[in-house]
């Protein structure tokens, strides 16, 4: 009614046309109305997820919690509850070490858990259950040389840390040097002390051949993480598509000189499109046949045995994430063996 009479607005709908959309429901809409996906990515949902396709690219529109890892150096899961005492702060549901903050309604912000003491002396880390989950099937374990070939900001790198109980060696690297600039201060800050950071390339070549686990988190679209960044799909392009896989299939192709025979090709990105993922993997192996996917559904049986249906394991040799599935942000998680 505000608008009534001004000579600029709209014309009000009718009492017909209040009716037609009092009738409507999203649940009958068409599948691509329902995923909430640019119509060229579409067929990339449907390849990746089938039957189910639009109610993941609708569960990538909902509202993200807020994930946190507990820092196993310093901390344990009871103790961070414990500090975070009134943010609603939760054990997350697959993610051992995992503690969820649940997505905040309305116009609601969650709260700066960077600004809480805990944080500030290094008993956690912000960091999605997903990432969580796809450091801890990589299987870096105490004593392990270990290589993160796309260290970025160090996320995985520290995860990895944890886990190895700051035995070993972890080399974090990234090709552009400038996304490891926040590290320095997150190992600082959690006790990390066997973190080697490697800025140049040139001081990687010691290391061909010679490490049990090459970390590969590819530069990719992010479709999986569009619940954070919702504005991203709209942006996107097929040809920053093809870029990225462009991009993946050269890193892939320089990470595997650095796996010593035996070792792992860990290989994970954020996305759900097959063609960053599955597709890559297939390609790879058709260019390196010395490397052999592990046995998915054994190794998630092993680390999670608890959740056997929270993730999809592919039949070819993959392990997917999704947030309708798993209520993460998306993953996808694929290691090869070195045979030789």
């Amino acid at each position: 009614d505000g608008l009534d009479g001004d000579k600029f607005a709209p014309p009000l709908l009718t009492a017909a046309e209040l009716q037609a959309i009092a009738d409507r429901r999203l649940a009958d809409a068409p599948d691509a109305v329902r995923a909430d996906v640019p119509d060229w990515c579409a067929p990339l949902f449907e390849r990746a997820f089938g039957p189910s396709w639009a109610d993941e690219g609708a569960a990538l529109a909902t509202r993200p919690p807020l994930d946190l890892r507990v820092n196993t150096l310093q901390a344990n899961r009871d103790k961070v509850l414990a500090e975070l005492t009134g943010t609603g702060a939760k054990p997350a549901a697959i993610a051992p070490h995992g503690i969820r903050i649940p997505p905040i309604d309305g116009d609601g912000r969650h709260p700066n858990v960077q600004a809480e003491p805990a944080f500030q002396k290094g008993w956690f880390e912000v960091q999605d259950e997903g990432s969580q989950i796809a450091a801890a099937l990589a299987g870096a374990e105490a004593g392990m040389q270990v290589l993160d070939f796309c260290a970025g900001a160090g996320g995985k790198t520290l995860a990895l840390s944890a886990s190895m109980e700051n035995r070993g060696q972890i080399f974090a690297h990234d090709a552009e040097k400038a996304r490891l600039a926040p590290i320095f201060d997150r190992i600082r800050r959690s006790e990390n002390r066997n973190v080697q950071v490697v800025t140049k390339p040139t001081e990687l070549a010691p290391l061909g051949n010679h490490m049990d686990i090459v970390l590969v988190d590819a530069p990719c679209t992010g479709s999986g993480t569009w619940r954070r960044r919702p504005d991203a799909k709209w942006r996107l392009t097929q040809r920053q598509l093809d870029t990225r896989k462009g991009e993946q299939s050269a890193i892939l192709d320089a990470a595997k000189a650095y796996v010593k025979p035996g070792g792992l090709l860990v290989y994970i990105t954020c996305s759900v499109f097959d063609e960053e993922n599955g597709e890559q993997i297939a390609a790879f192996r058709d260019r390196n046949s010395g490397f052999v996917p592990v046995d998915h559904r054994q190794l998630w049986d092993s680390r999670f045995p608890g959740h056997p249906a929270a993730a999809r394991i592919g039949a070819k040799g993959d392990i997917s994430l999704s947030p309708a599935l798993s209520g993460t942000d998306g993953f996808y998680f694929c290691a090869l063996r070195r045979s030789a």
